[in-house]
Formats: C-alpha cells, sequence, structure tokens
C-alpha cells in the first residue's frame, strides 16, 4: 500500500466509522424526539428543573474530578519514582474497580456508609473517586515515571526547596497528563448514571440519569432528545476546552525510559512515604471490594458458596443462565474490543501524522453521549463500539486504561 493510500486510509475510516455509528444515531434518536414537538425544546430548556440538574452535573463532576486527583496522586507519585516488589501487581490491581459493574460497587457503598449520608452527594463524589482512581494513577503515574528526574536533582542543587521545586519543575512537567486525566475523570463523572441513580436517589439527578427518567419512566422522548442535546452540547465544551489545555502545555524536558527514572525507597522517609500512599488507597478502594466478597459469600445469618454453585445450574431468579450470560458477555466485548482498535489505532496513526486534528477534537465526544437515547433508538447500532473506540484511541495515544461499560 502506497503512503499515501494509508493516509487517506487512516483519516477516512474513523471519519466513516464516527458518521456511520455515532453521527447518524444521534441524529435520528433526535429528529424523532423532536418531531412535532412545538414548543416543548423550549420548555424543557426554561424549566427551573433543568436549570438545577445542569447545575448539579456540571459541579460534581468538577467536584469529583478534585477529590479524584486528590485520591490518586500520591500513588501516582509512588508509581511513577519509586521501584519496589509488587509494583506491577499494584499498577494491575488498581485498575480492577474501573471495571466492575457501577450497580453493584453502589450497592456496596450503600452497605459502607452510615444511615443518613449513604444517599446524596457525598456519596456519589465518593463513588465517582473510587472508580476513576486508576484514570489518574495510570496516566499521571505512566508520565511522572518517564519525567528526567536529574532536572528536579538539579533544581536542588541552585537551592530550590522541595516545594520550590514542585510548584516550578515537577507541576509544569506533570500539567499535559494531569489535564488529560482530568478531562477523562470529568467526561466520566459528567455521563455517570448507575452511581447517580442508586446514590443520588430522586433528590440528586444528573443530565444522563434525568434522560433516564423521562425515556423510560415517563415516555417523554422529546424532553430526552432536548436533555441529549445539552449533554451534548457541554460535552463538547468540555473536550474543546481539555484539547487546547493539553495543546498549550508542553512538557518541558526529555523523556526517559522508566528504569533511567525509577529507584527504590532506600531511606525511612522513602518507605513511609510508599506505605502510607499505598496503604491509604488500598483502604480506599478494597473496603468496598471487601464489601462485595462478603455480600457474594452471605447465606442469611452465614457464610457458603451456594451463590458460586448455582451459577452452574438454571434458575428462575436470574433472567439468562448464568453461563450463557457470560458466552454472550465475551463474545460481544471481543468483537467490540476488535472493532474499537482497529478503528481507534488507524485514528491514533492519523493523529500522530499530524493530519487528524479533527479526530483529535471528536474521538472523545461518543464517550459523552447518553447511552439511554441511544439505546432507546433500536434501529441503529449500539454504543459500544462508538465508546470503545473512543477508549482505544486514547490507549494507543496516552496509554490509559480501558473503558468501562457503557452499560
Amino acid at each position: 500500500m502506497s503512503s499515501r493510500a494509508w493516509r487517506l486510509l487512516t483519516l477516512w475510516v474513523p471519519l466513516a466509522f464516527l458518521a456511520l455509528f455515532f453521527l447518524y444515531p444521534v441524529a435520528a434518536i433526535v429528529e424523532r424526539g423532536l418531531r412535532g414537538a412545538g414548543d416543548a425544546p423550549l420548555d424543557v430548556l426554561t424549566d427551573p428543573l433543568t436549570r438545577e440538574i445542569v447545575w448539579f452535573t456540571v459541579w460534581q463532576a468538577l467536584a469529583s474530578t478534585v477529590l479524584t486527583i486528590a485520591v490518586a496522586l500520591p500513588a501516582a507519585y509512588v508509581l511513577g519514582r519509586y521501584r519496589f516488589r509488587g509494583r506491577s501487581v499494584v499498577s494491575a490491581l488498581v485498575v480492577v474497580p474501573f471495571v466492575l459493574p457501577t450497580v453493584v460497587v453502589a450497592l456496596a457503598f450503600l452497605a459502607i456508609l452510615p444511615d443518613g449520608v449513604d444517599r446524596g452527594w457525598m456519596p456519589i463524589l465518593i463513588a465517582h473517586a473510587f472508580f476513576n482512581v486508576a484514570v489518574v494513577v495510570r496516566i499521571v503515574g505512566t508520565f511522572w515515571a518517564s519525567l528526567d528526574p536529574r532536572l528536579n536533582e538539579a533544581a536542588a542543587t541552585l537551592g530550590a526547596s522541595p516545594r520550590a521545586r514542585l510548584r516550578e519543575v515537577t507541576a509544569p512537567l506533570l500539567a499535559p497528563a494531569l489535564a488529560a486525566a482530568a478531562a477523562i475523570v470529568f467526561l466520566f463523572s459528567f455521563t455517570s448514571f448507575g452511581v447517580v441513580l442508586i446514590l443520588g436517589g430522586p433528590r440528586y439527578a444528573t443530565i444522563e440519569a434525568e434522560i433516564y427518567n423521562q425515556a423510560v419512566r415517563l415516555f417523554d422522548l422529546r424532553a430526552a432528545a432536548v436533555l441529549s442535546l445539552v449533554q451534548l452540547a457541554c460535552v463538547v465544551a468540555a473536550v474543546w476546552v481539555a484539547m487546547r489545555l493539553e495543546r498549550r502545555v508542553t512538557a518541558a524536558g526529555q523523556l526517559r525510559p522508566e528504569a533511567d527514572t525509577l529507584r527504590p525507597p532506600r531511606t525511612t522517609r522513602d518507605k513511609l512515604v510508599v506505605g502510607l500512599s499505598l496503604g491509604g488507597l488500598a483502604l480506599f478502594l478494597g473496603l468496598p471490594l471487601a464489601v462485595l466478597v462478603e455480600r457474594s459469600l452471605a447465606i442469611g445469618e452465614g457464610y457458603g458458596l451456594d451463590a458460586y454453585e448455582a451459577l452452574g445450574r438454571p434458575t428462575s431468579v436470574l433472567l439468562a443462565a448464568p453461563w450463557e450470560a457470560v458466552v454472550n458477555s465475551i463474545v460481544y466485548a471481543a468483537a467490540a474490543t476488535l472493532i474499537a482498535v482497529v478503528v481507534g489505532g488507524l485514528a491514533a496513526f492519523a493523529v500522530a501524522d499530524s493530519r487528524g486534528r479533527l479526530i483529535d477534537s471528536l474521538v472523545l465526544l461518543p464517550l459523552g453521549v447518553s447511552a439511554v437515547m441511544l439505546g432507546a433508538n433500536s434501529d441503529t447500532p449500539t454504543v459500544a463500539c462508538t465508546s470503545g473506540w473512543a477508549c482505544a484511541w486514547r490507549t494507543t495515544m496516552s496509554e490509559a486504561i480501558e473503558c468501562p461499560s457503557t452499560a
């Protein structure tokens, strides 16, 4: 294949995929929802309840992003600066919460949190931090491990204090990775559904939860379509700001392989930093996981493996045979992964070749579109591939982690 043909392939295949599996479904469902709506769109937009929902969606996403970065940054520092036994295991385990079902984890938080604070904005923020810690740790930690430590050493030699080195050297170098991680966490928190639906209750609803309420519970497709457009506009604005930040902020200095930057924790202070950072993260992530395991073994007043043994036999409690559901999940996930990697890989080549600025701006939009609305349009393809290829692009370009299920 000639160089010109390859460049056209890497540019137009992702654009065609985006048009077919993203733009067409969105346009179809919006047209269906707004058809003959009259003054309905204006009524929805001017409704005080809509303004309240939009405001809560934005500020809880911002607060969730700040909390996630605060919780994850110490672990990102440890994984980005120290070499210790079990480091690769920690990097792998930190991803586990990210791929857990949101409904199951939300129920675990209901069991952990005391009465009175188990529903509301606070558990929503904590749950979002629980899910998205892996995004910050993997992106920022990987970038941190590639920074040349000699820059900090040179600043220390010139008399800079630790605080000055953090402010003048480390923070500017980490800014691109922090901006990328914050943008992804904001998008995931902004479009959160299961966590908000269970932990928020009727008083606290995001745009995504209200779209579900209007489309599925109240059967008001017009209001749901208007809210979907509002959500899409907010996501477009967030992606635009994130892309401008990533382009303006550049890392000074040369990135180096991890083998040249990581060092073992030798001093008592280093060991204390590693222990406290990883111990705190293990407690934050491990408690909900421990509750999930305990609930899976609970049988009345005792414990047993009855729930696991039931997976091997048909039951009237479940809507489908357990192993049939497992096989279906594997087949669908494998097919979506293959498509996502191929199309996302082509998009990554286009962006790396400095010709895919349009793709660079549009690739995150499928992550912000309401899965409820796309699912309501049975005549169009599933959202799994469009969200998956956006994640595949991010994985290829910045070594991000795999994205959660759109369900």
